[in-house]
């Protein structure tokens, strides 16, 4: 009998590998299907975490190995390296229909070559760039046999004590739609099934980066209006770029856990917007619906969660050990698990994983990426791109009257250097990056990358100052006596790389410990001094921020920082990044961002408090706006023109800008356009990015700038979750930042 069911088995396979060679994909699947038995197909459903690294609580499974080879695993993440890949495969090839399983990694911000953070990326408004980055992570991280990023994070946040601001866009929707197609293309490269392309995964499905209070897996509340027209479209962006998958998120969304909400992932997701790919939980999210109060048991958890659209259970074991049951107690149906897998086992046949199961357990080619010099080069660009220039005073006699203090002369005697992070090197990663053994000699540390730019005429001087996160002020003597000695002085301070990221919400986002105190102690010896902050996310420093004539955010940039920043500090590269989240004041103005409604009784400026919608102990507007970011030139914008003063719904309005660089640098600018529905069937914002250029001017040069304006960027969603247009009254504004613009008025007319 048991030789019987072998030759069976054999057979089967036999069979399916003659056939499916004339087969489409989704004709591929079917036969897979077909030969399926339940219990293989839950396991398809499963993804469980490796045994050697976590993202999630670490479980440990003595009988993981075991599971695998009995076909109750589809999934692996935390699972790196050909070698180690390929020895789990190889389970795999052990089950009776030898479908092959998927290696999932957080490939963030990189994997061997580490990138600056996504927030730090998003600050250079370069989507070309950002795409390089990404395509440059999926490189390395295919030849170390993964398989699937969870990456791109596609959530708009606008509250910067949530932790995992780091991990996105920012506050505006139009840019992060951008930036979450440009990284899916970046990922997923000219197509899947290339060993130098990985899943891509849209997360966190959806409004994960509303949580109230800014505390992580917290609850959101929101109308659908607000749902769909601020948190949903970089999704749909995604989706539109074809990215491979998606992942739940941990929060509910007006009382259902999104792990178990239709209303998203069949109805939005699967249903209007056809998405062919899978969805996966985020770790444990199924179980989790039990401390939620939505589901009794895990039984009851993976009903709704499997009924709700969420294709593969990440590590909660719920699908594993319930889905049977629920089949035969007719809670879940067949044509429900048949859905999953039929996802599932599509995107194995698009990676090619059917033909080929170890194409991307590859030594060789791993160990070819493992140190690729251009990559190297590639994030050094996207790093330096990525500094936003907040402040640069003149400083006489250091500069001459209109001159910013920076960029730095290379001929300074003797410049101190002063700081938590000038000989940090792991912390210039940031969260979510690998640590990999030789990163001690592999990452470049603010003090390297000044030190490669300097003679040896120039005399550098060091002291640590203070810690991150303490009280100790012992060390605040001698970076003092160490700046009385120097011409320049350079201190860079900020947060710890573990210090916002997941679960690293914060209600206090000061400059942490006695960092500030160490600028004042430093400024009070009267030198020149330039302050550079890392940060994972946007800090309160107003009084350096009030008193210090030069400072460079640096965000974490990753493996290249010291040497990008001290291209920049030296002024190899002119900065132009602009900000892609406003910066408060305090935490009491959180949350805060630029695109807000108007009241009925708006504050038109700070003095204008009586009955308005303001505080009476604070200002009105953040310490840097949305889109803030200046170069060490100057760009002079003409009043705007615009090729009518109305149009009809079939036409097209032009606007245009003359824009000068009236200063001593080549330099490159973002122009930002800008546009107000001013009277609409629901209140509209007043502003919403619809546009930008980047555009490079050397010194003296002039360029005009036009945009094109149709009804399709006057469309919103109304009460009744339509997208449309209304003919009526729009302000049109361009400039270099969301509160400094040029305005310009035109008429929608029927």
């Amino acid at each position: 009998m048991k030789r019987n069911l072998i030759i069976v088995s054999a057979c089967c396979i036999f069979s399916f590998t003659a056939i499916s060679q004339k087969k489409s994909i989704d004709q591929k699947v079917d036969s897979v299907l077909k030969l399926m038995t339940l219990d293989e197909k839950i396991g398809q459903m499963n993804q469980y975490n490796g045994p050697w690294a976590a993202t999630g609580p670490l479980t440990n499974d003595d009988k993981l190995l075991d599971q695998i080879k009995e076909g109750k695993v589809g999934s692996m993440l935390n699972t790196t390296g050909a070698k180690r890949t390929r020895e789990l495969q190889d389970l795999a090839m052990q089950t009776r229909l030898k479908i092959p399983l998927l290696f999932g990694q957080d490939v963030i911000h990189g994997y061997r070559t580490i990138f600056p953070i996504p927030l730090a990326e998003a600050a250079s408004w370069d989507m070309k760039l950002i795409e390089q980055s990404a395509r440059v992570a999926a490189t390395e991280a295919a030849a170390a046999g993964v398989h699937w990023t969870f990456a791109p994070m596609v959530d708009i946040a606008r509250d910067p004590r949530w932790g995992r601001v780091m991990e996105g866009a920012g506050e505006d929707t139009y840019l992060g739609s951008l930036i979450a197609a440009a990284r899916v293309k970046g990922f997923q490269g000219k197509g899947l099934g290339n060993t130098d392309a990985v899943m891509a995964c849209a997360k966190h499905f959806a409004a994960y980066g509303a949580a109230v209070g800014g505390r992580d897996y917290n609850s959101v509340d929101m109308s659908l209006r607000q749902l769909n027209e601020v948190y949903l479209p970089p999704f749909k962006a995604a989706a539109d770029a074809g990215v491979a998958t998606f992942m739940n998120s941990f929060n509910d969304l007006n009382g259902i856990p999104a792990t178990g909400n239709k209303y998203l992932q069949r109805d939005i997701l699967k249903g209007k917007w056809k998405f062919k790919g899978f969805v996966v939980s985020d770790w444990g999210s199924v179980g989790e619906m039990i401390n939620h109060g939505y589901a009794k048991d895990n039984y009851e958890a993976a009903m709704l969660a499997a009924n709700a659209g969420s294709d593969m259970d990440m590590e909660s074991r719920s699908y594993i050990q319930n889905l049977s049951k629920l089949v035969k107690d007719g809670k879940v149906k067949l044509t429900v698990i048949d859905e999953a897998v039929k996802r599932i086992l599509r995107m194995k046949f698009v990676m090619g994983l059917f033909d080929d199961p170890y194409k991307f357990s590859n030594e060789e080619r791993e160990k070819s990426q493992w140190n690729n010099a251009e990559h190297r080069k590639i994030e050094r660009e996207m790093a330096k791109k990525s500094i936003v220039l907040l402040k640069n005073n003149p400083l006489p006699p250091v500069g001459g009257a209109g001159v910013g203090l920076l960029p730095l002369s290379k001929q300074t005697k003797t410049i101190a250097l002063i700081g938590p992070f000038i000989k940090a090197v792991s912390d210039n990663l940031g969260f979510w990056s690998y640590d990999w053994p030789d990163d001690s000699s592999r990452i470049t540390s603010t003090y390297d990358g000044i030190k490669s730019k300097l003679s040896a005429d120039t005399k550098l001087l060091y002291a640590k100052g203070c810690n991150i996160n303490d009280s100790v002020t012992t060390g605040f003597a001698e970076a003092v006596e160490v700046a009385k000695q120097a011409d320049i002085v350079v201190i860079q301070v900020g947060e710890a790389r573990d210090m916002t990221g997941e679960a690293k919400s914060r209600s206090n986002i000061h400059l942490p410990g006695v960092q500030e105190d160490l600028i004042k102690g430093v400024m009070a010896t009267g030198k020149p001094v330039v302050v550079m902050i890392n940060a994972g996310r946007p800090l309160i420093f107003n009084w350096t921020a009030d008193n210090v004539p030069a400072i460079l955010y640096t965000w974490w940039l990753g493996t290249e920082a010291g040497n990008a920043v001290a291209d920049v500090l030296f002024g190899d590269y002119n900065p132009s990044g602009k900000l892609p989240m406003s910066f408060p004041l305090t935490e009491g103005q959180i949350p805060i961002y630029y695109n807000h409604y108007n009241t009925g009784r708006p504050a038109q400026n700070d003095n204008d408090r009586f009955y308005r919608s303001a505080y009476i102990d604070l200002s009105l507007y953040p310490k840097y706006a949305f889109g803030y970011g200046l170069s060490y030139t100057n760009f002079e914008y003409s009043d705007i023109k615009l090729s009518k003063s109305s149009f009809k719904p079939t036409e097209k309005l032009t606007a245009t800008v003359t824009v000068k660089n009236t200063g001593n640098y080549d330099g490159e600018e973002t122009v930002q356009l800008y546009i107000q529905d001013l009277f609409g069937s629901v209140v509209r914002p007043v502003k919403e990015l619809k546009g930008f250029q980047k555009v490079f001017l050397k010194k003296g040069e002039v360029k005009e700038i036009s945009f094109t304006i149709t009804t399709e960027d006057l469309k919103f969603f109304n009460d009744k979750l339509e997208k449309i247009y209304e003919p009526g009254e729009f302000k049109l504004f361009i400039g270099g930042a969301s509160n400094n613009v040029k305005e310009a008025s035109f008429t929608l007319i029927k």
